[in-house]
């Protein structure tokens, strides 16, 4: 299938697309997730059903089914993958407003914001930049097609049914971006009975949230879908300890749903969409003069995020399943009127330049075909096109990056003891040629103690972005695509019917012909008159150890239901190898602790402690930031199943500290709200016999 007429297929189906969807809406008002057998964790969406109004069996009794590590889905216990999943449990224990609050609890990511909720905050995994992280919604591609990064601070977790992270190079199965790893986001998926759930929230900073949501089963049709809303002034971007007096205000909207249908020979049909809207006042933390406290600086963000799949069983040994999905983001942003300096108190006019509107599409088509050769080898052949678009109006017009791409894999599972998978892809881009990759796992499990031994080796790469081949006076069109080596070896316990689950490993990577800004008159004289431009120079490394622990310290007991710990330690050691230096905002020690709490049913409390280490805001050794540490706590009470109260504390000690030089972070706040669930006015859940 030619670039030319996959960019048609999107474009003149676009319309259609959109208004089908919201005709499905209208008489189904969700969206959904995943099929039965290729949800990402179909255990946790039951598990969850009802957490608004009843207590769960805690995570460690569940042995979720990962999909993300292998595209096809495989219990936990046997993945030889190093993955993490964070459930809808989870973050609602936590009370966690936005993704980064549950993600930068895990271990192997670095996760900053650059001045609170809405601002920029992105995720690195094991070393690598934000840039070398794919992030899927749904199974849509949201990475920029002109940063090549994914800004997490816009993304509540309001109807997110699981998050999965895949740690180590993936480009074998996800393709280019996939260097460090994979975040996999699935939109909650509808079960039971329909109800409806509202909740309303107001705390420091002027900060009110609200929103209501549904979600059920009827028949063969399962729904969810939210629609949410998030204001907020007095927070200032630069940090006020330092000067910055103007308040920054964010505006938030978000809706999404999921509608799946099942079809003929159990086969399902999935429709997803996201729509996230955000504006945000800014500053500017320049280090020419600055930073500075802008005035009427604004930035306007809209995202709509599409996606469709078909999965059909053909026999009992061979199944298929087609993936279409699209990703638009318009980002302007506005300069402001007067600017004024934190360091020297002097007042100027913000540089025109800072003004940009950005327009970037993403879309992608994947076929995957899954052949049971006998009852050990599962063989997983597919094709996928991606395409790209951005341009910067005023800047450069329209461009675009296209590939075709084939992979295949082979998985082996003996005696659910040995496990291993192999296999290799091939990429073929209009603007750099071909690139290959490839990936080997293998996994032990020793059932009659609970141990299990998993290792992997891979390759990855990095596609050049828009910005870094056409960006004027900058790109650099002779781009190749950065590349990596990726090895990790890991240990995984239980004990004591899954009441203690240890978790032990470590993790090496080579990056390659990284991509860096270069001062190079003669190289970069075609692209550059300022001899400043993008070239295939950087090389770097990292390797470190992880650590995690779950640990169930009382249940069922009187005044203590529950007693739940659960940590990560990551230690990383980060080189440039051209310069010697560490790389930029790479913590070496960094670590969190999460303490529940349920002494009765209705009660249920949790405090979460993040460590992160001294690191260095800049390349070359420059800008340190010294390490800090935050705690924060939430409780919830159910009034009555229906009713629920709760409130959560962040900054607890309320400790100085900036994640990103010169930004600011919460001081002690104070968040309270209400979740009111009720039935809704619908035929009850079929029986599975009134749909055979």
């Amino acid at each position: 299938m030619s670039t030319k007429i996959c960019a048609l297929l999107f474009e003149q189906s676009g319309r259609v697309w959109i208004f089908s969807a919201l005709v499905l809406i209208s008489f189904f008002p969700s969206v959904t997730t995943a099929a039965d057998s290729l949800a990402e964790e179909s255990d946790f969406s039951q598990a969850t059903a009802q957490a608004a109004h009843e207590p769960t069996a805690p995570v460690y009794q569940l042995d979720p089914v990962v999909v993300t590590a292998t595209k096809t889905p495989v219990p936990l216990t046997q993945t030889t993958s190093a993955v993490e999943v964070i459930t809808e449990e989870n973050m609602q224990r936590r009370h966690s407003r936005t993704l980064v609050d549950a993600l930068n609890l895990s271990q192997g990511l670095a996760t900053f914001s650059s001045g609170g909720p809405g601002t920029n905050n992105t995720l690195r995994i094991r070393g690598g930049s934000s840039a070398q992280t794919l992030v899927l919604i749904d199974g849509a591609i949201v990475n920029s097609a002109t940063l090549g990064e994914f800004n997490f601070g816009t993304v509540t977790t309001d109807n997110i049914e699981s998050v999965t992270v895949l740690r180590g190079a993936q480009s074998m199965l996800w393709g280019s971006d996939a260097v460090g790893g994979v975040v996999d986001i699935r939109t909650k998926r509808g079960t039971g009975d329909p109800v409806a759930r509202i909740f309303s929230e107001y705390g420091s900073y002027n900060s009110i949230r609200e929103g209501g949501s549904f979600a059920g089963q009827m028949g063969p049709v399962d729904f969810s879908a939210t629609l949410t809303r998030w204001d907020m002034t007095k927070f200032s971007s630069v940090n006020y300890r330092r000067g910055a007096t103007e308040r920054d205000a964010f505006r938030n909207w978000q809706a999404s749903s999921l509608l799946g249908v099942k079809g003929p020979w159990d086969g399902r049909l999935e429709l997803a969409f996201r729509w996230i809207n955000n504006d945000i006042d800014l500053d500017n933390p320049s280090t020419f003069g600055g930073p500075y406290d802008v005035f009427k600086a604004k930035s306007t963000g809209e995202q709509f995020i599409y996606s469709g799949s078909y999965h059909q069983p053909i026999t009992d040994w061979w199944d298929q399943k087609i993936t279409l999905s699209h990703a638009q983001e318009t980002l302007i942003t506005q300069a402001g009127d007067n600017q004024r300096s934190i360091t020297t108190g002097l007042e100027s006019t913000p540089g025109a330049f800072n003004n940009s509107d950005i327009r970037t599409k993403s879309n992608r088509i994947e076929w995957q075909s899954n052949f049971q050769i006998g009852k050990p080898l599962l063989l997983t052949v597919g094709y996928q096109f991606r395409e790209q678009r951005g341009e910067n109006k005023g800047t450069f017009s329209e461009k675009t990056l296209s590939s075709n791409a084939g992979f295949a894999q082979l998985q082996l599972n003996l005696f659910d003891r040995f496990f291993a998978t192999g296999g290799f892809r091939q990429d073929s881009y209009n603007s750099f040629g071909d690139a290959t990759t490839y990936r080997v796992t293998g996994g032990y499990l020793i059932k009659e103690t609970g141990t299990k031994l998993r290792t992997s080796y891979a390759t990855g790469f990095r596609a050049p972005t828009i910005n870094e081949l056409f960006f004027p006076n900058f790109g650099n069109p002779n781009l190749k695509p950065e590349k990596s080596q990726s090895f990790d070896i890991g240990i995984d316990q239980v004990f004591w019917d899954k009441r203690v689950t240890l978790s032990a490993g470590y993790f090496w990577n080579r990056y390659r012909q990284l991509i860096v800004t270069a001062f190079d008159p003669t190289g970069c004289a075609p692209f550059s008159p300022f001899g400043f431009c993008a070239q295939n120079l950087g090389s770097a490394k990292s390797q470190g150890w992880e650590g995690s622990a779950k640990l169930v310290l009382a249940e069922g007991l009187p005044y203590m239901k529950l007693l739940d710990l659960q940590g990560q330690y990551t230690y990383t050691i980060t080189r440039d190898l051209e310069s010697g230096a560490r790389l930029p905002r790479w913590p070496v020690h960094q670590g969190s602790v999460v303490l529940t709490y349920q002494p009765i049913a209705p009660l249920s409390m949790t405090t979460t402690f993040r460590y992160v280490g001294s690191r260095f805001n800049t390349t070359g050794d420059q800008q340190p930031l010294p390490d800090f540490y935050v705690i924060n706590l939430s409780a919830s009470y159910d009034i009555t199943p229906s009713l629920q109260g709760y409130v959560r504390v962040d900054n607890v000690l309320n400790r100085h500290y900036e994640e990103v030089l010169y930004f600011g972070t919460p001081v002690r706040s104070v968040f309270g709200g209400v979740r009111v669930t009720f039935d809704l006015p619908m035929s009850k859940t079929s029986s599975p016999t009134d749909n055979s």
